[in-house]
């Protein structure tokens, strides 16, 4: 009965499901941008720590002025 009435109505609207899709996408690719930049901050929250960031900026050669 399900299928009849699913097919009586037209089914689901293709516009509906694409952009569903793009939906999940768009999320699935946001949460790999989040995952990628927490990894680049725990790495940078070590160097700092270590102090390590603070010593690169203090060995780089002054600006010409």
């Amino acid at each position: 009965m399900a299928k009849a009435l699913l097919g009586h109505l037209g089914g689901p609207d293709p516009v509906v499901v694409a952009e569903l899709a793009r939906l999940r996408r768009r999320t699935r690719d946001l949460e790999d941008e989040v995952e990628r930049l927490r990894a680049a901050n725990e790495a940078l929250t070590a160097l700092v720590a270590e102090d390590q960031l603070l010593s690169l900026a203090s060995d780089r050669e002054p600006a010409l002025t």
